[in-house]
């Protein structure tokens, strides 16, 4: 399967990375191919700017400033985000890719005021991902990261599209053996994903 991971974390040597390293390495030994979009080390451009957001709807000409990204979620067949929650939310460069490639006529057709989802071709969908709050905390502030990966994301992929959803919680007082069997955890997953 043909598996597009996003990444999105900006210091190399932090246990996400560690964690990404370990996503790419478990699809790919399940014998996935992969496409591995660190968005920070592509530099990617979170920033929608003000021609974007007017052209938003032209879905003719919306795709020509991210034309290479979207060709990436096109082929894909199932899609892992590899992020740490920051603030309750994304990261604001990974915010910032769905903010510009995914638009109407790529993620989601929009007639009369209806939207429809495009993005039939995912099949499967995955998060992994770290929190700095506890489970607890997280659920008491609704967990967005969560809502937004297994509901508004999914929501727009293949009707009934396997989701998983793999989260360290309470990174501030994580210690070394519960990242490791974190780490453990995730290769587990993906390597039936």
């Amino acid at each position: 399967m043909r598996v597009l991971v996003l990444y999105a974390h900006p210091v190399p040597e932090s246990f996400g990375a560690a964690l990404h390293e370990t996503v790419v390495a478990s699809l790919r030994a399940a014998g996935h191919e992969v496409d591995d979009c660190d968005l920070y080390a592509e530099g990617f451009d979170p920033v929608l700017s003000r021609e974007e957001r007017r052209g938003y709807h032209d879905t003719a000409s919306n795709t020509a400033p991210v034309a290479a990204y979207v060709g990436r979620v096109k082929r894909a067949e199932a899609l892992v985000l590899c992020f740490p929650v920051w603030n309750f939310g994304y990261p604001a460069i990974l915010k910032g890719f769905f903010d510009r490639v995914f638009l109407p006529g790529v993620s989601f057709e929009l007639a009369q005021g209806k939207v429809t989802p495009a993005l039939g071709h995912i099949r499967k969908l995955a998060a992994v991902t770290t929190y700095g709050a506890s489970r607890w905390t997280a659920f008491l502030m609704g967990d967005p990261p969560r809502r937004l990966v297994c509901r508004a994301l999914r929501a727009v992929c293949r009707p009934m599209a396997r989701t998983l959803y793999l989260a360290h919680y309470d990174m501030n007082r994580a210690t070394p053996e519960s990242r490791a069997a974190f780490l453990q955890k995730v290769a587990a997953r993906l390597a039936v994903f």
